[in-house]
């Protein structure tokens, strides 16, 4: 599976695809862009870092990182279907996790909770534990297994 099967398939589906990302800094947009002629289906990416970006970008309300934190199902939810809304996409997928080094008990290095949005289709979330394999590791998982979520979305 790469970034080009996910192009071909977005094209056979007249689709759009816009990525909005946190722990991967824009890894999966740029696979995708690596590939010529992929600006026919990938209309934009979003890198939001910070919970000020999440939030003035794509619309990730203060009460959800509150309560959630930034590393959350929820937050990934909230970022998918901003992406969707500020965009002129039909399908986002959305990452945010712990890179590393670092994490917590409850929230342990590894730890990537994406979001899969799609018109007309529930948004679909899930959390994957990478563990502390190191930083590098973790985003090219991270930004393999969003290209496998858009990929799955699309067949």
């Amino acid at each position: 599976m790469t970034a080009a099967h996910v192009l071909e398939a977005a094209r056979a589906h007249g689709l759009m695809i816009a990525t909005a990302e946190s722990c991967t800094g824009g890894m999966v947009a740029a696979a995708l862009t690596d590939i010529a002629g992929s600006s026919d289906v990938f209309e934009r990416g979003f890198v939001t870092y910070s919970n000020p970006a999440k939030q003035e970008m794509l619309d990730v309300r203060p009460e959800t990182l509150d309560h959630f934190g930034a590393v959350s199902e929820e937050v990934a939810r909230e970022m998918a279907q901003g992406a969707l809304a500020h965009s002129g996409a039909q399908l986002a997928v959305s990452i945010t996790g712990i890179a590393g080094p670092g994490g917590s008990e409850s929230k342990p290095e590894g730890r990537v909770c994406f979001g899969l949005a799609r018109d007309g289709h529930a948004t679909h979330c899930e959390t994957q534990e990478f563990g502390p394999r190191g930083r590098d590791w973790v985003r090219m998982a991270a930004r393999d297994h969003a290209l496998f979520l858009l990929l799955s979305a699309l067949s």
